[in-house]
């Protein structure tokens, strides 16, 4: 297809995904990386690098020119970050300068990435929630999730400026390529170490990572400016989350439940001892008590509208295990 398409946050784990896809389907990739980080997931691949920083608008007006289409995927994405301040400087501020760039040069369509940590979630998997399940800013727990329900805000309002931007809200990607890893592949990295002796209440919606690359695909060319896709799967609970895990790893699944509090006490420790080791800690208050609350979700709206694919979460979680260990990550 003529003309450049540009992928922010290319690097990561489901950007890097996405960067593939758009390979596989001929475009020409440019990636924005910024300074002084050449991006190794991207070694080899015929993208064009060009340096740039969310945070430094001055930046950004190289990266969109010539640009036909944006997949605006970077985000800062910390649990308990211990300086909130730098998620609103990226995910917000950050998104606010991109999609200004954006317009100024032209650019023909937006896909932004969200999350559905800006929507709330259903209470039981029989009760997902949908796109329509916006909160009240009050009742969004941690700076990650006010962090992405502002950016949010703000592609709708550069939307109604007339820039056409679909967002896009994946659930909780797995599969092979998750290397920093995410919040979500550190919790499949500590099950395969023997590091979750006991699960807690709650669950999530589970997502093929590539199911989630071609939603975007598909929210660019299918997708109607001004709305939002949940890119999701399978809603499953902690319990069952592990024994998919225990089923395609041959680690057992952990028994036991634990109530919420000793969890949340665990991680006030685990973040005192990881800022005196300054070290990132493994796990977080903030985490924890995401973790707690139910988010279930229904894909159906992109499953109909999209075309988007719902293959086997199993599949999935398999690659992840087979990744980690191939790299080291666990036994």
């Amino acid at each position: 297809m003529a003309g450049l398409v540009l992928v922010t946050g290319g690097t990561g784990f489901v950007g890097a995904h996405i960067v593939g896809a758009l390979l596989a389907r001929g475009e020409a990739v440019r990636c924005l990386v910024r300074p002084g980080r050449p991006g190794t997931t991207l070694a080899g691949l015929p993208v064009q690098l060009v340096a740039g920083d969310l945070t430094r608008p001055e930046t950004l007006a190289a990266a969109v020119r010539g640009v036909r289409v944006l997949y605006h995927c970077a985000a800062d994405y910390r649990l308990g970050a211990a300086d909130p301040e730098t998620l609103q400087r990226t995910n917000v501020a950050g998104t606010d300068a991109l999609l200004r760039a954006a317009a100024e040069a032209g650019v023909q369509r937006v896909v932004y990435t969200s999350s559905v940590g800006a929507l709330l979630g259903g209470r039981s998997p029989e009760r997902p929630a949908d796109e329509s399940s916006v909160p009240e800013p009050k009742h969004l727990p941690g700076a990650y999730k006010r962090s992405k329900f502002e950016a949010e805000r703000v592609a709708e309002a550069w939307q109604a400026r007339g820039l056409p931007v679909v967002i896009v809200s994946p659930t909780t990607p797995v599969g092979e390529g998750d290397a920093r890893p995410t919040p979500t592949g550190r919790i499949i990295v500590d099950f395969l170490n023997g590091r979750i002796p006991a699960y807690v209440a709650g669950g999530l919606n589970v997502v093929d990572v590539g199911d989630v690359a071609t939603g975007h695909l598909l929210a660019e060319t299918r997708g109607e400016p001004g709305q939002r896709y949940i890119l999701g799967c399978r809603n499953l609970s902690f319990r069952d989350l592990f024994q998919l895990l225990a089923r395609v790893s041959g680690r057992p699944a952990p028994r036991v439940r634990l109530p919420r509090w000793l969890p949340l006490a665990a991680a006030h420790v685990e973040v005192s001892l990881a800022r005196r080791g300054r070290r990132e800690p493994r796990f977080t208050p903030e985490a924890v008590r995401l973790s707690a609350l139910p988010m279930y979700f229904n894909a159906g709206r992109a499953v109909r509208e999209l075309g988007l694919p719902q293959s086997p979460v199993e599949d999935a979680l398999r690659r992840a295990v087979v990744w980690y260990r191939a790299r080291g990550y666990a036994p």
